[in-house]
């Protein structure tokens, strides 16, 4: 889905995205964020926070940043929490290369056009020995699910994908590595998934 799509969508869907999302997202969101906990003052970014369904879960000392490229969705995310929230898009984030120490990408990768993309402006932003917390559906390589790869091409342009192998994209941004990889639901199929950014070698 393009962004301009992505934003006329999630303007229509704002007013009922917590309705939608909340009740099955939000043990899932705890679940992924419970990482930070115990890591003491963080500078956090929520990649598409969205309605700002993360706010509750980041501990009170980080300084949290909710980026969205939707405005209506920032409007309902300042009633969740403190949070500078910037109106932006994940594939060209609007921060200067090791901003954060965390970033957040929940439910986000499978909806942006260009997973991949998204994925190594996170790395950018993200400072060396820094993480990144991601929540999404995300076939494993050589996964058979002939439904879902199916379907892929037709609501990828329109709504999510349902296609995408996070390996393949994770192969895209050398720096980054995989410390923790965990079923979430749908038989596996949402994945919370950990990531740490190696120093730069040299």
């Amino acid at each position: 889905m393009s962004a301009r799509s992505l934003r006329a969508a999630y303007g229509v869907w704002a007013p009922i995205y917590d309705a939608m999302v909340a009740g099955f997202s939000a043990p899932l969101r705890q679940r992924s964020l419970a990482a930070i906990h115990g890591e003491g003052p963080s500078r956090v970014l929520l990649v598409g926070a969205g309605t700002g369904l993360d706010l509750p879960y980041i501990p009170k000392d980080c300084v949290t940043v909710a980026l969205d490229l939707t405005h209506g969705m920032l409007l309902r995310a300042r009633r969740k929490g403190a949070a500078l929230l910037v109106e932006g898009d994940c594939e060209a984030l609007p921060f200067p290369d090791a901003s954060f120490d965390i970033v957040v990408l929940h439910l986000i990768l499978a909806v942006t056009a260009h997973a991949a993309a998204a994925l190594r402006e996170a790395a950018r932003v993200l400072r060396p020995g820094g993480r990144i917390l991601v929540l999404d559906k995300f076939l494993r390589p050589g996964q058979r699910a002939p439904l879902r790869r199916l379907i892929g091409p037709l609501l990828g342009p329109i709504a999510t994908h349902t296609d995408l192998v996070f390996e393949e994209i994770l192969a895209t941004c050398p720096e980054l590595r995989c410390i923790a990889d965990e079923p979430a639901a749908v038989n596996g199929w949402f994945r919370l998934i950990r990531l740490h950014k190696d120093e730069p070698q040299g």
